[in-house]
């Protein structure tokens, strides 16, 4: 349980979700996303690349950014977010540097969000290929956006001079963890269907959509029945941190 403990239903009015590629956000979060969209809650989705390396047919690389965009629109929309904010940097190519992290600091003191999720800055060895090196880069960098670039108003003093007002993240909620990082399963049975719809749009990249949606359902068993959920059940795993607390001081 991370220090502070989770929040509850009704502690979170906000939250921003960021991913490295358009379809992250859909195979790692989206029924935890649609879950909290069906309390009422207003979700952003911020991606950091436009994709353009992503793909396997040679006649979409000139319109694969438009594509892979309006896939991530259209994926969004199958879960109740309307709100979609592209970085734009290049696929393949992100690192943790200060211009990627003023980007995320400037969006998360536009939106004032209670809850971050992010990819996890940790390599996942049991899965490779949840460690490709731009979710561990945006992982890394909205981290270090949080913590403590976001709370200092002295940290890219050109965003406060524009408006953006520091702000202190309340939760960082991070995805595709390695597994003794997991701290939080989230039960999505009752929204699985809206999440396969989501990835379902993404046919540039998945385009046997049968098997991607078995490898989905047995992963999402999988972390169910890790987490001691009933048979039947399916669940997204999180390692949830605790980033402000009504104990936190500065610093600490």
């Amino acid at each position: 349980m991370p220090r502070g403990g989770l929040p509850g239903p009704h502690d979170v009015g906000k939250v921003l979700a960021f991913g490295a590629h358009p379809d992250d956000l859909d195979f790692g979060v989206a029924g935890t996303v649609s879950a909290w969209v069906a309390q009422g809650i207003e979700v952003h989705y911020g991606i950091m690349t436009d994709g353009d390396a992503g793909g396997f047919d040679p006649a979409h690389r000139a319109e694969i950014v438009a594509m892979r965009r309006d896939e991530q629109r259209a994926a969004a929309a199958r879960v109740g977010v309307s709100e979609v904010h592209f970085l734009g940097y290049p696929d393949g190519y992100l690192e943790p540097t200060h211009e990627v992290q003023r980007d995320v600091v400037r969006l998360i003191r536009m939106l004032r969000p209670d809850v971050v999720i992010a990819q996890h800055p940790e390599r996942n060895w049991s899965s490779l290929q949840m460690s490709h090196p731009d979710h561990l880069a945006s992982g890394e960098a909205v981290t270090r956006a949080i913590y403590p670039a976001t709370e200092n108003p002295y940290a890219y003093p050109e965003l406060e001079e524009a408006g953006f007002a520091a702000y202190r993240v309340p939760w960082l909620w991070l995805y595709g963890a390695p597994e003794e990082r997991v701290n939080h399963v989230v039960d999505i049975t009752d929204h699985v269907e809206a999440k396969l719809e989501a990835i379902r749009v993404h046919l540039s990249q998945h385009p046997d959509i049968a098997a991607t949606e078995r490898f989905v359902r047995a992963r999402l068993a999988a972390t169910a029945a890790g987490a001691g959920l009933q048979a039947g059940r399916l669940a997204e795993a999180f390692h949830v941190v605790t980033v402000n607390s009504p104990e936190t001081i500065a610093g600490f």
